[in-house]
């Protein structure tokens, strides 16, 4: 479906997922010149909201709801709250109150938190009822064991911290941010750990509750009064299975570079799709907000004809966590080379990727200038003069060549 020529002013829109990139996956057709019957389903019974806060103001009190500032009636969007979808057929959205008819079909209904057996009451931190509730329970003394050393589990040890709680953090890899970092980089970050009074432990596992806490794998017993998973998110796709859509190995939903599926009309956007990247030379699954936002807007362009160009953007991500800023930008891989920018001993420093003498990705440490810059430098391919881009009293534009 290539052009706002194959949707007639009848045919009916269906987006199913109202997150960030199905929220913005509706307002972009509205915006784009949309004006037939257009549907956004969701499973929870909130208006749509924004999930970054969750972890930051919403889990500090500072905020109750966070609620896009969008106006779903005044756009003749038909909101469907508390929704779910349970299966798919040919023009028919299946949900558990009752079939959509569809002509056109976005699906974006994300990830959800990770969970891991044998820890019955524990905690994760996706939902803002899963903040609500969360936030109620992490009070001045609280003894809290947070499994996984994440972005989300370090956002969440920052806040319990900051509100008097006692915290563990357990980590099955050697050091935090394994997945994502190379460890010397998540050695520096544990050092943030200890200033901040966490309790970091890397290199062993959750074997269980036991006696009113956590059993490590290596024996040890850690009281907790609140257990909390952070190990990530998974597509929440289970209710595609056995449909006409086959999903990828991973659960993702596979689309083509215009985030098309394999059936005529049915798109996907944001944590739940995973596109092929000529620029990383591989399909990408990406669980972040940027994506999400892009992807969703990027969906709505494809159903009108607007798109231009294959959707392939630079990923990017931050997380607010011990006081500091971290944003990271591209994709690096192991053979890539690695410069750093500044000293980690500093009150703030980069470190780069290089390959062939070009910018694959940056982690900017509250250096947010070098992030924009960088971030530039990546999505145009520019070949940069390592000494120039290793000086951090040089602007990381003025390395290129």
């Amino acid at each position: 479906m290539d052009a706002v020529a194959e949707l007639s002013g009848t045919d009916r829109v269906v987006v199913v997922g109202a997150g960030m990139a199905g929220a913005q996956t509706a307002l972009n057709l509205r915006q784009g010149g949309w004006h037939g019957p257009l549907a956004l389903v969701g499973a929870e019974l909130h208006l749509p909201y924004d999930r970054p806060p969750l972890s930051k103001d919403v889990l500090l009190g500072k905020a109750d709801a966070t609620a896009f500032e969008i106006d779903w009636h005044h756009l003749g969007v038909d909101l469907l709250t508390g929704r779910r979808a349970t299966g798919l057929a040919d023009g028919v959205l299946h949900t558990d109150r009752g079939e959509l008819p569809y002509d056109a079909l976005v699906i974006a209904t994300g990830a959800e938190a990770r969970t891991l057996p044998g820890l019955p009451g524990a905690r994760t931190l996706r939902t803002v009822d899963d903040a609500h509730a969360l936030r109620a329970a992490l009070t001045p003394g609280r003894r809290i064991v947070l499994v996984g050393a994440g972005w989300i589990g370090a956002e969440t040890a920052t806040v319990a911290r900051e509100l008097g709680c006692h915290v563990t953090v357990v980590e099955a890899a050697a050091a935090p941010l394994a997945g994502a970092l190379p460890a010397e980089l998540g050695a520096l970050m544990a050092d943030w750990y200890a200033a901040a009074g966490v309790d970091l432990r890397c290199g062993t596992a959750v074997a269980g509750a036991a006696d009113g806490g956590v059993l490590l794998t290596d024996g040890t017993h850690l009281p907790a009064d609140e257990v909390v998973v952070g190990i990530g998110g998974r597509p929440a796709t289970d209710w595609l299975r056995g449909g006409p859509l086959a999903l990828d190995p991973d659960g993702t939903v596979p689309v083509d570079d215009r985030l098309r599926t394999a059936l005529p009309g049915v798109l996907a956007a944001g944590d739940c799709a995973s596109y092929p990247s000529a620029r990383a030379g591989a399909r990408l699954a990406v669980q972040h907000w940027d994506h999400a936002l892009h992807s969703g807007a990027a969906a709505a362009a494809a159903l009108l004809g607007t798109l231009d160009g294959p959707y392939d953007p630079v990923p990017y991500f931050w997380s607010e966590q011990f006081g500091r800023m971290v944003q990271y930008a591209g994709r690096h891989a192991g053979a890539d080379h690695l410069l750093w920018r500044g000293s980690p001993s500093g009150p703030g420093w980069t470190v780069l990727w290089l390959r062939d003498g070009a910018l694959t990705a940056l982690l900017a440490v509250d250096r947010p200038r070098d992030l924009a810059q960088g971030r530039r430098l990546i999505e145009r391919g520019t070949p940069v003069d390592p000494a120039r881009a290793a000086d951090p009293a040089v602007q990381l534009k003025a390395a290129a060549r």
